[in-house]
């Protein structure tokens, strides 16, 4: 096995439908303008209040990616 460096990124991501949403959208968007990525961390769920209703759903997120 090879001795590798990673770097981890913060991102918030928001989805109004749920919080695996609100991940695949920060991973997804990571991923248009890194490459190598390798894993995520959740780091922290939270939600925006509309109306008396939840009306957005927010996921900080960790992700990496393999320093060349």
């Amino acid at each position: 096995m090879r001795d590798r460096v990673y770097k981890k990124i913060e991102l918030v991501g928001v989805s109004s439908k749920s919080f695996e949403e609100a991940i695949e959208h920060a991973v997804a968007k990571a991923g248009e303008t890194l490459s190598g990525l390798s894993w995520f961390e959740v780091k922290e769920f939270r939600g925006a209040i509309r109306d008396g209703k939840v009306g957005e759903y927010q996921a900080t997120v960790m992700v990496s990616f393999e320093v060349k």
